[in-house]
């Protein structure tokens, strides 16, 4: 079983998935980041692909990228960092990249590569859903990858339930219309649209992104969906705290969670 499909069928709420930025702070930290978000209690982890024109990035996101490809980071070393990371963690690892370094490299080689260290999906936030369906799906899924889609508060209900029925994994639920970004909180528009997407009854799991900062806004997308996923808060600490280690504990203690088997 792929391992994002038993993590769901495992926890049903309060999963943390963390974003960082591969490459980032230094070259080699990827698999240093990894094992550190692992050993705090993160459920799920997104390895960025560093690309240098990310639409849907904010900031800092934006500018992490920019400092791991001045790092040297590419798809190629980030496969080679990635090689025997199984080794050490045993929780999903999902790779978030755009299309064109991907189709610089070859779809299939990069799903081949992908499996061969042990990745169990792909986000590709500008993938056009007709392409995914006439060409990205068949080799994912001949791959065992799940393409994890997007949707947002201006997402019409017929196209959720198309995306619904067509992928699998999880669907990653995009709080605002905006760029990614730490929000302190949840206006009533966003949580009008978490309650309107719940009310689906989708049959795929649902991960809430853009905005989780803090326990209020992560307590809030675990009322609505399975859980939320954090990206630039992570960063943050990334770039502010001493080490990777003390990044992954403060980012727990900002949450204020209890995570399993971690306190």
């Amino acid at each position: 079983m792929n391992r994002i499909d038993r993590l769901f069928e495992e926890k049903k709420n309060g999963i943390l998935s963390v974003y960082f930025t591969a490459g980032y702070p230094q070259l080699d930290d990827t698999p240093k980041v990894i094992k550190a978000l692992e050993d705090r209690g993160v459920n799920l982890i997104e390895i960025g692909v560093p690309f240098s024109d990310p639409m849907a990035d904010g900031p800092v996101i934006q500018a992490s990228g920019a400092q791991a490809l001045e790092n040297g980071m590419s798809v190629k070393h980030l496969f080679r960092q990635l090689a025997g990371i199984r080794e050490e963690v045993s929780i999903p690892l999902v790779l978030m990249g755009y299309i064109n370094p991907i189709i610089q490299f070859g779809f299939e080689n990069y799903c081949a590569e992908a499996v061969k260290c042990g990745v169990d999906g792909l986000i590709i936030p500008d993938l056009p859903f007709a392409e995914y369906m006439a060409g990205f799906k068949p080799i994912a899924e001949k791959h065992g990858l799940h393409i994890i889609m997007l949707i947002t508060p201006e997402t019409s209900e017929e196209r959720i339930r198309l995306i619904d029925a067509h992928t699998s994994g999880f669907i990653y639920m995009v709080s605002t219309a905006s760029v990614t970004g730490a929000k302190n909180s949840f206006g009533e528009e966003s949580l009008a649209y978490f309650r309107r997407v719940n009310a689906m009854r989708l049959k795929n799991p649902r991960l809430i992104g853009f905005g989780i900062s803090n326990k209020e806004t992560f307590d809030a997308a675990c009322r609505e969906a399975s859980g939320a996923i954090i990206g630039s808060k992570f960063i943050s600490l990334l770039g502010s705290e001493k080490t990777i280690d003390d990044a992954a504990m403060k980012l727990v203690e900002t949450l204020e969670t209890a995570l399993p088997d971690h306190g």
